[in-house]
């Protein structure tokens, strides 16, 4: 069972100018966290001072024009705009106070503001949501025509219910209910309006909170957890999926990941100790045949050892693998919790976990829509293999491969923003001693 995330709406929701009060009675419980992050991100404030002036100055229009007509006051003495907000504004070297303007003035200038900075906040955004689609909601195209700013504002205070908690944003409104109530609810209005059609569910849908109070219960009745992973038949991302997606307090109570890991599996089990605050521990385990993995073998032996020597109690076992009944049913006086794949994962295995009293859940059931740093440090880690000889390569045809080569699944739209971002923007450097290399921004 899943339910959807809200990740991306909460973001949303802030840059946009919801009130705060607002926010938190709609997302705050579960996404505190998130607030924090977004408050101390100057860039995201900032577009956030921006939305709500502008959405003020369009529920205020005429009042704010005759308040600087009549009473010769500009917009921080107007009692209904935040002067706060303004002079933190100013002090990060935004120009929000003109001399002898109008409103209509300011509605351009606002405009402005935001359509020359909303691309600051492209990075709060995974890169499989069409970036444009995300600024189109902020940026009014050709709004330094008067007329188009009328039309926007005509638009806004008739259908002002239909916008999201009555914040102004670039839309055709319509009666969806909140917008941003969910972020499968607004992926898929948000593609409809674009002509387009987003269908991964695995991005935005998440356990539910059952599955997560299981897992906390299970690590919080144990004297020592280890979580033991099987490489060869698990998924990286999807791990770290799992875990991003678990109360960071209870998963860092787990004593140690320990990574039982093949030569021919993901590179990006390299990388997972980077993002978690879990210590891990690596264990690549050599092939004595060539064709013959003893993963399965050394696991089973490690678990032992963890068990009889260092004194661990209870293992989230992660793997696929039927034959790991074997060691459960051996050790009778260890915990096991038991994480699988779906689609790795036949009936029989789940029925004797069923049967024998051991809790199992899946991978596939957390979200994968959140997990941007680990996917962006595997893929860049290739391109970067790959500089020397990067003039060999088609630049569309060479961010198919790193995909394929970091074992991401991901639609045309991920590899095509991915392609834009890092590949489009590499350049030749020179240093001092006139050596030629090439640089990717990161």
């Amino acid at each position: 069972m899943r339910t959807d995330t809200r990740n991306i709406v909460a973001t949303l929701a802030y840059l946009i100018g919801v009130r705060k009060s607002a926010w938190i009675s709609t997302y705050g419980n579960e996404y505190s966290e998130l607030l924090t992050d977004l408050e101390s991100n100057t860039d995201a404030t900032a577009i956030r001072y921006l939305c709500k002036l502008r959405t003020t100055l369009m529920q205020r229009f005429k009042k704010t024009d005759a308040a600087i007509m009549y009473d010769f006051k500009n917009i921080d003495r107007i009692e209904w705009y935040d002067a706060e907000n303004i002079r933190q504004l100013e002090k990060w070297g935004y120009t929000i106070l003109l001399a002898n303007k109008r409103a209509s003035d300011y509605s351009l200038h606002f405009n402005t503001l935001i359509r020359d900075n909303i691309d600051k906040c492209r990075e709060l955004f995974p890169d499989w949501i069409v970036w444009d689609y995300i600024k189109d909601l902020f940026v009014i195209p050709k709004f330094t025509n008067e007329s188009v700013q009328k039309f926007e504002f005509a638009k806004y205070m008739e259908h002002i219910d239909n916008y999201p908690f009555q914040v102004y944003i670039h839309w055709k409104p319509k009666d969806y209910g909140n917008l941003l109530y969910t972020d499968g609810k607004f992926l898929e209005i948000l593609y409809q309006m674009n002509n387009d059609y987003f269908g991964d569910k695995s991005k935005y849908k998440n356990a539910v909170d059952d599955v997560k109070n299981n897992i906390y219960s299970f690590i919080d009745n144990s004297f020592k957890t280890v979580l033991a992973v099987d490489c060869e038949n698990s998924d990286v991302y999807k791990l770290y999926g799992m875990l991003k997606n678990l109360n960071r307090d209870e998963i860092e109570k787990i004593e140690k990941i320990i990574l039982y890991d093949d030569r021919n599996t993901n590179n990006g089990w390299d990388y997972l100790e980077k993002f978690i605050g879990i210590p891990v521990e690596h264990i690549e385990v050599q092939r004595v045949v060539d064709h013959k993995s003893i993963v399965d073998m050394r696991m089973a032996t490690g678990i032992c050892r963890e068990f009889y020597k260092n004194d661990v109690s209870s293992f989230i076992l992660l793997s696929s693998d039927s034959d790991y009944w074997a060691l459960i049913s051996s050790l009778p006086e260890a915990e096991f919790l038991v994480v699988i794949e779906y689609s790795k994962c036949g009936h029989a295995i789940r029925d004797t976990l069923d049967a024998n009293g051991t809790y199992y859940c899946s991978l596939d059931d957390f979200c994968t829509g959140n997990i941007e740093e680990l996917k962006r440090a595997v893929l860049l880690s290739e391109l970067n293999a790959l500089l020397p000889d990067l003039l060999s390569y088609n630049g569309k045809e060479l961010a198919k491969m790193l995909f394929e080569r970091a074992r991401i699944e991901a639609d045309e739209n991920e590899i095509t923003n991915f392609y834009n971002k890092y590949i489009k923007t590499i350049k030749l450097t020179v240093d001092d001693a006139g050596n030629f290399s090439f640089s990717v921004n990161h």
